[in-house]
């Protein structure tokens, strides 16, 4: 790019100046006038790392140039390209001092050795070839800042997609198998425990055991089918699967009593809820010492869908959020809605409340 900010011009203001001594009688451009032409353009070599010493010095040697007696040309472009470089990188400001003061101090040398104000005397033109560079350079400089803020905001933005979904898959993937495994756990106690005094009962763990298995794996193929396509593919969590739920549970020894009915609920609510309840007697079979009961209770109060499931366990006074009561928390708030999770009179609740959208 710079031997082409070089030559380009170089050869462009040699070639027109060659062509233009032919008009101009006994104004003819030799050797020294091409050498020093030359030694105006080189200069643009370091344009893009030292923009204001490279205009200044072009500047000067031009202005010489036109001075002195050979034929007039484009040399002019040479510091115009140097002086758009300069508004373009350093901002209108300093190119406009910089700019402004070099024409007002090429206006005293001119007339400093003998110029005379006249017709011919280029001053507005030089006015106006000023402002023209410094306002198309300005407004290129603005065009980038536009590009490049319009990048940073799509990267921005690609970042936050990015960190969207991978909070959604580690959910997805943490509600699944956190579930599954933990009824497995237990049921694999059950086993272990009775397999000798009442096989029967342990062949019922095993197979719970399978069963719990079998529909994490389902529900784990889905979602990975769903990552692979990006599409929709697999069967979305929902209230519909209540029951199903609801039996795992109970197979790992818990009694579980359901008040209320969900209702219709949009599918955004819906498999929320069922994620929010899922993980809910998830933390009951892993962390609620002792627990026996659980309450699970469907409500709809001032237009929103309320799931509050209780039980009799012991559990900490002031409980630790982990990924499961994050992730719950997560999906609430993504619906504008709430999870509270805290103790209680004989037991923990978990209490989650999501805005629907009622009918009109």
């Amino acid at each position: 790019m710079d031997v082409l900010v070089t030559l380009v011009p170089m050869v462009f203001v040699l070639g027109a100046t060659t062509l233009a001594g032919h008009f101009q009688p006994g104004r003819a451009l030799d050797l020294p006038g091409y050498l020093w032409l030359a030694g105006a353009a080189l200069p643009l070599s370091l344009v893009r790392r030292f923009p204001l010493p490279v205009f200044l010095v072009t500047g000067a040697v031009v202005l010489a140039y036109y001075r002195s007696s050979y034929p007039n040309g484009p040399a002019l472009l040479l510091p115009t390209i140097a002086l758009f470089t300069l508004t373009r990188t350093r901002g209108l400001l300093v190119a406009g001092v910089t700019g402004g003061v070099a024409l007002l101090a090429a206006f005293g040398v001119y007339f400093g050795t003998g110029g005379a104000l006249t017709a011919n005397t280029p001053v507005a033109l030089l006015v106006v070839w000023l402002a023209a560079v410094l306002g198309i350079g300005a407004a290129a400089r603005n065009r980038a800042a536009a590009v490049r803020a319009a990048r940073e905001r799509a990267a921005e933005h690609q970042y936050r997609m990015a960190e969207r979904e991978r909070l959604t898959i580690a959910r997805e993937v943490h509600d699944v198998v956190a579930h599954s495994l933990a009824m497995i756990n237990v049921q694999a106690g059950v086993a272990a425990h009775v397999a000798d005094r009442r096989p029967e009962q342990a062949v019922e763990a095993l197979l719970a055991i399978k069963e719990a298995s079998a529909a994490a794996l389902a529900d784990l193929r889905a979602t990975v089918a769903v990552l692979r396509s990006g599409q929709g593919l697999g069967p979305a969590p929902s209230l519909d699967r209540l029951d199903e739920l609801l039996d795992h549970a109970r197979a790992a020894g818990l009694r579980v009593t359901v008040h209320g009915e969900p209702g219709e609920l949009p599918a955004p609510v819906d498999g929320a809820a069922y994620r929010i309840l899922q993980e809910s007697l998830t933390n009951v079979v892993r962390h609620a010492a002792g627990a026996s009961q659980v309450d699970v209770h469907f409500g709809r109060i001032n237009g929103s869908f309320t799931l509050a499931v209780r039980d009799d366990g012991e559990s900490p006074a002031d409980p630790l959020p982990g990924n499961g009561l994050r992730g719950m928390a997560e999906r609430a708030a993504a619906l504008g809605g709430r999870v509270t999770a805290s103790p209680v009179e004989g037991g923990f609740e978990v209490r989650a409340e999501l805005p629907v959208e009622e009918d009109r």
